[in-house]
């Protein structure tokens, strides 16, 4: 077996304009979105990590995408943002890995599904968690605020779909968007209220 040149995890949540549920994560993802275009919004937080011997703990990314109506069928936008608390060993390898040019979930994306590549940008993240609320914020990029969709089982925990083909897991909750915005990358989109798709997870990665 090839050794790993990196391997990171921790936390994810995205949010995306989709009406919820958002068509995409149950048709692998086939059917049209539910707008013009789909605008997807993930940020990622690095609890473990490590490329070629240097240490990423700690550290955020965030991938920004913009899709037609069928994801699949390519021709996304896509823009990176690492963590501006990066020092320059840290972004290097962390630009390589989420730009998609260090194999992995990323590369998959860019080879397979981009065709307008807007680069990568470092500045501040912020990534807050309270029980089936998250929020992400990055100044001058995007920020949104999620709540996972909570089971009636009184459980405290929210609804799940299982066995998806996301990147980021098989296993995602389900949320609701409050906030989804964003003005970086030549995008612009601004959500309030509307109760839009969302979602969380643990993430592993390695290549």
């Amino acid at each position: 077996m090839a050794q790993k040149t990196w391997e990171i995890s921790g936390e994810y949540m995205e949010s995306c304009n989709c009406d919820y549920l958002c068509p995409c994560i149950f048709t692998n993802p086939q059917a049209a979105a539910t707008h013009e275009h789909c605008t997807a919004l993930m940020v990622y937080r690095i609890d473990r990590g490590r490329h070629d011997g240097v240490a990423l703990d700690g550290l955020k990314f965030a991938l920004v995408i913009r899709s037609g109506r069928v994801m699949a069928d390519g021709g996304w936008v896509f823009g990176v943002v690492v963590d501006e608390a990066a020092n320059e060993a840290q972004r290097r390898a962390l630009s390589a890995i989420a730009g998609g040019t260090a194999g992995g979930p990323p590369q998959m994306i860019r080879d397979n599904l981009v065709s307008d590549f807007r680069g990568i940008e470092y500045r501040r993240i912020d990534f807050t968690m309270d029980g089936l609320k998250r929020a992400a914020g990055i100044p001058g990029v995007l920020a949104f605020a999620i709540e996972g969709v909570a089971s009636r089982n009184r459980s405290g925990e929210p609804f799940y779909i299982d066995n998806t083909a996301h990147p980021a897991n098989r296993r995602l909750a389900l949320a609701r968007s409050s906030r989804t915005e964003v003005q970086g990358f030549g995008l612009d989109l601004a959500l309030a209220g509307k109760g839009n798709n969302g979602h969380f997870a643990p993430f592993a990665w390695a290549a």
